[in-house]
């Protein structure tokens, strides 16, 4: 999703750009003022309405919708698989050996808990909650970003406001006529665009890779029950493919038939 944002937000912008140049100058939708009231009143607005670690956080966020998604589901599901097997070879303690090959920290914390002798009420209590506020954790800095996007398009007509009574003001003298009514009409301008631009397109976003994140969470979370229950690894492989689509399954089972090729060459030689 990292290169689909950047390509929107810049093509979003070239097309405003190409539209502005065909119908006139560029320089007359650039307006100090303008971007003063509409960006630093919205700036304003979000922290009197949010502590400051939130908008901080909020900020270190937005990094993830221009990197892009990271989340391998189909290796996920292998580790799984792998560590299913272990467990049912070796018991549910050897799993011990493995947590430092666990890179996901959800994973890692649910497979630590197996290993600790909890009972599986305690695993999907403990767990459950840790899934619970990484998702208010998200929504916290979603809802920093659906308010900046009210706020703008606010601040916008709050500028035409400034606009509309600098022009009824100097009417009397045609030569500021013009330059009021640019801050009245451009204002709003800046508003929509930042509103529309960047706020909701990115909330949005995060809004999407926070969905698919929750839902690999909670695949780990049925494969670390399942683990526990000391389930088929087969069957347990069966379980989590319906978190995922086919397109991922099929590199799932290209990567175990890998894994097997591996282990024959090995086995020969």
């Amino acid at each position: 999703m990292g290169i689909s944002t950047i390509l929107g937000i810049v093509g979003g912008f070239a097309c405003i750009i190409i539209g502005i140049l065909l119908n006139g100058r560029i320089t007359d939708f650039l307006d100090p003022a303008s971007i003063f009231i509409t960006l630093g009143g919205t700036i304003c607005a979000l922290i009197v309405s949010y502590p400051i670690p939130q908008l901080l956080d909020t900020l270190k966020s937005l990094k993830f919708a221009f990197k892009g998604q990271k989340e391998d589901p189909a290796r996920k599901i292998q580790l799984i698989i792998d560590l299913a097997n272990t467990a049912r070879k070796e018991g549910l303690l050897a799993l011990e050996n493995m947590l430092e090959d666990i890179p996901d920290p959800f994973l890692r914390k649910g497979i630590m808990l197996i290993v600790d002798g909890s009972n599986s009420e305690l695993v999907k209590s403990v767990m459950e909650t840790e899934l619970y506020y990484i998702q208010e954790r998200h929504n916290r800095c979603i809802s920093v970003l659906n308010a900046g996007a009210g706020y703008a398009p606010a601040f916008g007509m709050a500028g035409t406001l400034i606009g509309l009574i600098a022009m009824l003001v100097s009417l009397e003298d045609a030569s500021k006529l013009g330059p009021s009514m640019s801050v009245a009409l451009v204002t709003t301008f800046y508003g929509v665009l930042i509103a529309n631009f960047f706020f909701s397109p990115l909330s949005r976003n995060l809004k999407t890779l926070s969905a698919q994140e929750q839902m690999i969470d909670e695949m780990m979370l049925e494969g670390i029950l399942s683990i526990q229950d000391g389930e088929n690894p087969r069957m347990i492989r069966d379980k989590l493919e319906a978190f995922v689509s086919g397109r991922e399954i099929a590199v799932l089972d290209a990567r175990i038939e890998q894994a097997k090729q591996t282990a024959s060459a090995e086995r020969q030689e």
